[in-house]
Order: C-alpha cells, then structure tokens, then sequence
C-alpha cells in the first residue's frame, strides 16, 4: 500500500494583478512544510504537480525545506479552475478589488454560485474545460499515482480545487459538497490518501500539522 500527499500550493496573491505568484509568507508555508517532514524522515519516490507557477514554487519551496532533489512530473490535469473566469459568467461586471471582508465575502459567495452553476454544466466560463473534463483531468492524476507508484510515497502539489475534487471522487461526495471542502482550504495544507491499483482511500483532509505550534498561528491563511 502506498500513501499520496496531495498538498495545497502557499499563499498566492489574491487580489493582485497576477494571481499565479506565492506571496513571501506562500514561500515561508512551502517551506516550512518541508522542513517539517525532514525532522521526521518522510521521503518522497515520486512529485508531480500542476503547470501554475505558484505550484512550482510551492514545490521549489518545500523541496528547499526538505532537500528533496527529485523532478517532479508536470501534470496540467491538476491545474486550478480560473476563478476569474467563473466569476465572470454570472456578474460579467468588473468587481472591485477585494480589500474589505464584506468584498471578500461577496467574492466567494459569487465563486460558490458560478462554481455550483459550471458543475451542473449551466454555464461554460470562457476559456475553461467543463466540468467533466476538469474532474477528469484530476482521476487521471490518482489513476497514474495508483498504477505507477504501489507501495511508495508519492507528493502531489496543485490547489483548492483539483484537491478537493480528487477528495469528491473518493468519497463519492456530491458537487455541492465538494464546493464547500474548496473554499475551506488552507494554504499549503495536507490532505492524505492510501492507494492500492484499485482504490485511493481517504486518511486525512485539509491539516496543517507544520504550522501546529503557537509561533506559527499567523501563518495560516485561506486564499
């Protein structure tokens, strides 16, 4: 039985022009992370990650960490749905940019409406797969990890979306319960499956055990 670490890239920056860029704290979370699990002598046979900058940097960071000098395989299947994109197809007018917590909060009620509507194959947001072709792109991810890799550590790096779908297909979860696992994901968090050739199996979702102790506490962060 192998076990896969699906991880959350870092901080990114969220209301900035560019998006797809860790912030300074995304670095330090990516890092820390990897030093976590060198302390515990945690290695890895195998990485792949998204095609995003900000996955490749959340790698680069925690390789850093743990002195890791494995390539990881670029899978594009777990890049990130654009949320912009999303957006745009039910409130096609600019938004300001979110600096305040009620334009925060109108954000992602506006994400969880456009998100709920592309599942359903309601709207199709420009320059996006659908819905089916995202949730395909993400199983061919597990399906290789479970017909590669038996009986390794395998490490997975990409975002809130892929992570949480990969979560929906095992659990077998509804598309209106994989949205809320989405939008409470946190940065550089872990989530935990055991695979066998048949099957992914659910251990852990969403923790964040490297930034557990009290000097970290203002290291956590959803966006």
């Amino acid at each position: 039985m192998g076990t896969l670490y699906l991880v959350r890239h870092g901080q990114a920056s969220f209301g900035a022009a560019d998006y797809d860029q860790l912030s300074d704290l995304g670095q330090r979370q990516a890092v820390r992370l990897g030093r976590y699990w060198a302390e515990r002598g945690l290695r890895f046979d195998a990485v792949i990650t998204g095609s995003l900058k900000r996955h490749a940097q959340t790698f680069a960071g925690i390789a850093e960490g743990a002195g890791l000098s494995l390539q990881p395989l670029v899978w594009p299947g777990l890049n990130e749905y654009d949320s912009d994109a999303v957006i745009r197809t039910i409130h096609p007018q600019p938004l300001a940019r979110p600096d305040t917590p009620e334009m925060y909060r109108h954000h992602f009620r506006l994400l969880r409406d456009g998100l709920t509507q592309w599942m359903a194959g309601t709207v199709s947001p420009q320059g996006m797969p659908s819905y089916d072709a995202f949730v395909d792109g993400v199983t061919s991810a597990l399906d290789h990890v479970r017909a590669t890799h038996h009986t390794q550590n395998v490490l997975i790096v990409s975002s809130g979306g892929p992570i949480s779908t990969a979560v929906g297909r095992v659990l077998g979860l509804s598309p209106e319960t994989t949205i809320e696992l989405n939008l409470r994901i946190r940065n550089s968090a872990v989530t935990e499956f055991q695979f066998t050739p048949k099957r992914h199996s659910l251990l852990t979702y969403n923790t964040l055990p490297h930034l557990d102790s009290g000097e970290y506490r203002d290291w956590i962060t959803y966006a």
